[in-house]
């Protein structure tokens, strides 16, 4: 129980660390974060129970306040932002990651953890964050989804990225990837 809630602090830090890295922001007012990846790190490696509950610990210190996201944004304005169905659907995001290692067991670890984080991180995340950026910016779904476009080569990278930081785990630290006991 212990090691689990340390866990799951240490992913959330992690989550507000990668909002350290220089965002770019696109004209309408959605920036490009290394948190996504965060996001599916901590789905891939804590499980999906542990990596959701480490993304809702990051939104909970983010609603008191404190600036942890990209850009050093934080307080209850994220929660009503452009990219507030983005932020609201990163718990949903770590938690379909996790799901997704946990349950396929077959072929390349890597390969599982990407395509895990493109369904999980890219696919899920998108759908919440083109209907959170509907509603902020007055458009449709569709004209939406072509905003986000944008995104996409650099999620992919994400993934894959994901994918080999898990297996790198996965080999030197096998009892560190909780996903897979």
């Amino acid at each position: 129980m212990e090691r689990n809630m340390t866990r799951v602090a240490l992913f959330a830090a992690l989550i507000a660390a990668l909002g350290l890295v220089p965002s770019l922001t696109l004209a309408f007012g959605v920036p490009i974060t290394a948190q996504s990846m965060g996001v599916m790190l901590a789905g891939a490696i804590l499980g999906a129970k542990r990596g959701a509950l480490a993304v809702l610990l990051f939104m909970a210190l983010v609603a008191l306040g404190l600036p942890l996201l990209a850009g050093g944004r934080g307080g209850l304005g994220a929660f009503v932002a452009p990219t507030s169905g983005f932020f609201l659907g990163w718990p949903v995001a770590a938690f379909v990651t996790g799901l997704i290692v946990e349950r396929l067991r077959s072929g390349s670890l890597a390969v599982t953890v990407a395509l895990a984080s493109i369904l999980g991180g890219i696919v899920v995340l998108y759908a919440f964050g083109i209907v959170g950026m509907s509603i902020a910016l007055d458009k449709t779904l569709a004209e939406c989804a072509v905003l986000v476009v944008a995104f996409v080569p650099g999620d992919i990278i994400k993934a894959v990225l994901t994918g080999l930081i898990t297996q790198a785990l996965a080999r030197s630290r096998p009892a560190a990837l909780l996903s897979r006991h």
